[in-house]
């Protein structure tokens, strides 16, 4: 008989006088668990094809620690993810100064962006198919620098082995706005300590140029006859010590010029067999390869996150989009919804 999908919830109050809690959407093949603070996966247990599952993201076992999450671990980033060059931008003809917390570059929203944020609980459903839960959380006018009132919200919907994150959010000024996902995967559970030699395919045929700075220059360049070029599937190993200044990959691709869902990436193991394919209807997506993982920390599959231990997929608008007018628009205005969608599927290739 069917077991039918889940979500269970565990609450445990913290010494801040703020709830904490573990949120859990299971169903027969996926369990996934997920905490209110940045709204974070904090685990995803899928099979191999042995029938044997792990959990392949990076996470803390304690909760608390996600109250000083500096990796950015399952954490949804906001208000703008990714960089932005010396945290300036002029908008309706006013100059922001947002907050540096990436040496001369504003990152993932600031210092106390969305992702340190204790998220509520807006609602829990479950039925013969699918369960999920909503987070929602505000950003004031001023905040890290940002203009504007901002409330956003993302669902995380557990449908057969499909995890699907719903974004949304709306502004009462013009603002920027840049929301993803930042979990980390590695498709054998930590087994093998790096992602090395998982293979990835990358649905783009161009990438952002990036600045000394590790900022956009505004050129988008072809893949074509480049480490970049993930066109075809290859193992991540090679070609990822041909940037020496990042450590390993932290590129932006740009996957399409219209909105609607496609597949951005492929993500395989091929010892235990997992697969992890990537829809979205962003425009891009950034691939990074935890390049400064110093193993330090003891994640709760009982290893050690060291360099290279995973890979990030992240979808999105560009890096400093809000500097080049023609990247993809990324101003929210008070009459709009913001409105993006990303798919994590999960299969087994034997």
């Amino acid at each position: 008989m069917k077991i039918p999908p889940k979500t269970h919830m565990v609450s445990v109050l913290q010494t801040n006088d703020r709830t904490v809690q573990r949120i859990i959407l299971q169903n027969e093949k996926v369990t996934v668990e997920l905490t209110n603070i940045g709204a974070s996966i904090v685990s995803i247990q899928t099979p191999d094809k042995n029938d044997i599952k792990k959990n392949i993201v990076a996470g803390f076992e304690e909760l608390s620690r996600y109250n000083f999450n500096k990796d950015y671990l399952g954490c949804i980033v906001g208000r703008y993810a990714n960089r932005i060059s010396n945290g300036l931008f002029t908008l309706n003809d006013k100059k922001y100064q947002l907050s540096l917390n990436d040496g001369v570059n504003h990152l993932h929203g600031g210092f106390h962006g969305f992702h340190l944020k204790h998220w509520l609980i807006d609602a829990r459903a479950e039925n013969e198919d699918d369960c999920s839960v909503t987070f929602s959380c505000n950003s004031i006018d001023g905040e890290e620098g940002y203009p504007g009132n901002m409330h956003a919200k993302v669902q995380y919907k557990l449908s057969d082995n499909r995890l699907i994150l719903y974004y949304t959010a709306i502004t009462d000024k013009h603002t920027p706005v840049n929301l993803t996902n930042h979990s980390y995967f590695n498709l054998s559970g930590f087994e093998q300590d790096t992602i090395l030699n998982h293979t990835l395919l990358i649905n783009a045929d161009y990438y952002t140029e990036k600045s000394s700075l590790n900022t956009p220059t505004g050129k988008i360049l072809s893949v074509t006859g480049t480490e970049l070029d993930f066109r075809a599937s290859k193992i991540i190993r090679k070609g990822i010590n041909g940037f020496p200044a990042d450590m390993g990959y932290d590129h932006n691709f740009v996957l399409q010029q219209r909105k609607e869902i496609i597949m951005a990436a492929i993500l395989n193991d091929p010892l235990s067999g997992r697969a992890l394919t990537v829809y979205t209807d962003k425009p891009g997506i950034q691939l990074y390869t935890a390049n400064y993982w110093n193993g330090a920390h003891i994640g709760p599959q009982n290893k050690r996150y060291i360099k290279h231990g995973a890979v990030a997929l992240e979808t999105q608008l560009f890096p400093d989009s809000v500097n080049h007018p023609h990247f993809p628009d990324c101003i929210l205005k008070p009459e709009e919804v913001y409105d993006y969608t990303t798919i994590f599927q999960f299969d087994i290739i034997n």
